[in-house]
């Protein structure tokens, strides 16, 4: 297991994962999953302190806009509760292996090189992911 979690907690996962990433499919759940969960485990930057999925998912400043859709406060169905259990266990997926950020750019607009400072990792359909520079959250690499 990569980081401690609660059944509520991979409930949260599971839902906000569907809230960012449900028109992106399975693997682009899978990805914002990734972000989720790095962030619990970099203790660096905006994250320094954030140490369990409730406190990722709930941080305010710097949260997650999902939280305010209505894909977020239904319960998670099974399979978006096998997604969330796969990234809490380890499992990686690029562009966002080492990413704690992403965001979905305008309609034909190409992934900033830099967003807030750090550097794009890639692009899995609408979501770009962003990661630190090597050696600046240890934790993630």
């Amino acid at each position: 297991m990569l980081i401690n979690y609660t059944n509520k907690e991979l409930d949260l996962c599971a839902r906000l994962m569907r809230a960012e990433a449900l028109a992106e499919g399975d693997l682009g759940m899978l990805m914002v999953g990734n972000v989720i969960v790095n962030r619990a485990i970099a203790n660096c930057l905006d994250f320094k302190n954030i140490r369990s999925i409730t406190d990722v998912i709930y941080q305010n400043p710097g949260g997650f806009t999902g939280i305010k859709s209505p894909l977020f406060t239904s319960s998670a169905t099974n399979k978006e509760k096998s997604l969330a259990e796969r990234v809490l266990r380890g499992e990686y997926y690029y562009p966002a292996t080492n990413a704690l950020w992403f965001y979905a750019p305008k309609k034909g607009e190409e992934c900033k090189g830099l967003w807030f400072g750090q550097r794009n990792a890639g692009r899995y359909k609408s979501h770009c992911f962003y990661e630190p520079d090597p050696g600046v959250c240890e934790q993630l690499y």
